[in-house]
C-alpha cells in the first residue's frame, strides 16, 4: 500500500447553521415544544415547515412526521392496505422499508433490480400479474431512479397504488418533475445522514385530500388538524376524523424550527453533493473491473452517497476488499453481506418476510459497495478516498 490512510469520518455532518440554532433556541426558550401548543391564531414552527415543504415540493400538502419509515407506514395505512396484503418493493433497499410494509399489516414482495440499482420493469410486471397486488412502494434507493415514465406506464396500466420513498431522492427530479410527486405519496426522512438534518423525522407529501387527512388522523392530531400548516379543508375530516385511529407519530417543534432553515440551502447543497459525487464517479469509473452506475440523462440526481460494483468477487474477498480500505480509513458498505452490519443489511437477513428467491438481485449485492459522501468532505478528500479504493480493488478487479 502506498497510498496514505484518510483520517476523516464518514459519519460527520456539517454543523447545523446559526439561523437554526437561533431558532431552535427560541423554541425552546418558549417551551412550547408540542406541535399543538400555540397562542391564539398562531402557526407553529411544525405547521410552517409543512407550509414550506409543500411549496418546494410543488405538493398541495404536507405532514410533519416522527421519521421517514413512520411517513411510509402511515401512507400505507392511509392508502388502505388491509392487513395480509402484498406490497411490491424493491429487492436493493434498507430495512425501514419492508419493516414500515410489516408494520403496516403487508406484506414484502420484493421485485428485482438492474445492475444500475434500479426496479426491474420486467421483473416487476411479471410480480403484479402473479401477486395481484394493489401496491407499489418503490424506494428510490441511495437516490437512483429508475424510468419514471415506464414506470408510470405500469403503474397506469395496472391501477397501482404508488407510494415513494424518497428518502434518498429529496430534491431530485424527473426531467422537470420531483420525486415524491409521481404516485399518491411521497416519504421524505430528515435523519441525520439523508439531505435536511433534524437527527430524526420525516415529511409525508401528497395531492390527495382524503388520503392526506387520514394520514393527519393516524399521525395523532386529536381534533387539532385545523392547525396543520398545509392540510386539507376541515370538510374533508369531518368522517375521517372519527373513523381513523391516532397514531402518534407527530414531529415538534423543537426540529422543525432546525428543518426550516436549512430547506433554503438545499439546492445549494444538491450541488456541492454531486461536485463530490462526479469526482468519485469519473475516478471509479475508469477502472477496469468496476463499474459505476449509469444514469438516465432525464434524472437529476443527489450525489450524497454513491456506489460501484465489482462483479464476480467471492465472499472472501469482499470482506478482505473491506477490510482492506477501513485500515486505509475509508468506510465501505457491503450489500453482499448475508449477516446485517450497522445500517447495512438485504432481504436474507429479514426473517420476518417469507423467503423469496431473488437469483438476480443477490448476484448484483455480491459485489456491491457503497460509502456515504458527506458535505465536510473537499474535492481533494473525495480524490483521496478514490485513489484508496483504486489501490485496494487492483488484486480483485481484474480477477
Amino acid at each position: 500500500m502506498v497510498t496514505k490512510a484518510f483520517s476523516r469520518p464518514f459519519t460527520q455532518q456539517e454543523p447545523i447553521n446559526q439561523e437554526a440554532i437561533d431558532a431552535a433556541t427560541q423554541v425552546l426558550k418558549s417551551g412550547r415544544l408540542h406541535r399543538y401548543n400555540t397562542i391564539e391564531d398562531e402557526l407553529s414552527e411544525a405547521s410552517l415547515l409543512e407550509e414550506e415543504y409543500a411549496a418546494y415540493q410543488d405538493s398541495k400538502y404536507c405532514l410533519a412526521c416522527a421519521s421517514g419509515g413512520y411517513a411510509m407506514s402511515v401512507a400505507l395505512k392511509a392508502a388502505g392496505l388491509k392487513p395480509g396484503e402484498s406490497v411490491l418493493t424493491n429487492t436493493f433497499t434498507l430495512a425501514p422499508v419492508p419493516g414500515s410494509i410489516s408494520n403496516a399489516g403487508g406484506n414484502p414482495i420484493f421485485v428485482e433490480i438492474t445492475k444500475d440499482l434500479v426496479l426491474d420493469l420486467d421483473d416487476l410486471s411479471r410480480k403484479v400479474s402473479e401477486s395481484k397486488a394493489r401496491f407499489l412502494l418503490i424506494s428510490h434507493m441511495r437516490g437512483h431512479l429508475v424510468d419514471m415514465d415506464k414506470l408510470m406506464q405500469i403503474v397506469n396500466e395496472n391501477n397501482l397504488i404508488l407510494i415513494e420513498d424518497c428518502a434518498h431522492t429529496m430534491g431530485a427530479q424527473w426531467k422537470d418533475k420531483r420525486s415524491g410527486n409521481f404516485g399518491l405519496a411521497g416519504c421524505f426522512s430528515t435523519q441525520t445522514y439523508k439531505h435536511l438534518n433534524s437527527g430524526e423525522g420525516g415529511l409525508l407529501t401528497s395531492n390527495d385530500e382524503e388520503f392526506m387527512a387520514r394520514a393527519i388522523i393516524y399521525s395523532g392530531s386529536y381534533m387539532l388538524y385545523e392547525r396543520h400548516g398545509a392540510a386539507p379543508s376541515s370538510k374533508v375530516f369531518e368522517e375521517i376524523r372519527l373513523e381513523t385511529p391516532n397514531y402518534s407519530g407527530r414531529m415538534d417543534n423543537l426540529r422543525a424550527s432546525i428543518l426550516r432553515p436549512q430547506l433554503k440551502n438545499l439546492e445549494k447543497n444538491i450541488n456541492r453533493w454531486n461536485e463530490r459525487y462526479q469526482t468519485v464517479e469519473l475516478e471509479l469509473k475508469e477502472i477496469n473491473g468496476i463499474e459505476v452506475p449509469v444514469r438516465f440523462k432525464e434524472e437529476k440526481y443527489v450525489g450524497s452517497s454513491i456506489q460501484f460494483r465489482i462483479p464476480g468477487i467471492s465472499k472472501s474477498d469482499a470482506e478482505l476488499f473491506v477490510k482492506q480500505n477501513k485500515e486505509l480509513g475509508v468506510e465501505l458498505k457491503w450489500f453482499g453481506n448475508d449477516d446485517p452490519s450497522g445500517f447495512t443489511s438485504n432481504h436474507k437477513s429479514w426473517k420476518y418476510v417469507s423467503r423469496q428467491r431473488l437469483n438476480v438481485s443477490d448476484k448484483i449485492l455480491s459485489g456491491l459497495f457503497d460509502l456515504r459522501l458527506p458535505l465536510t468532505f473537499s474535492i481533494d478528500d473525495c480524490k483521496h478516498i478514490s485513489k484508496i479504493i483504486i489501490e485496494c480493488s487492483s488484486e480483485f478487479s481484474k480477477k
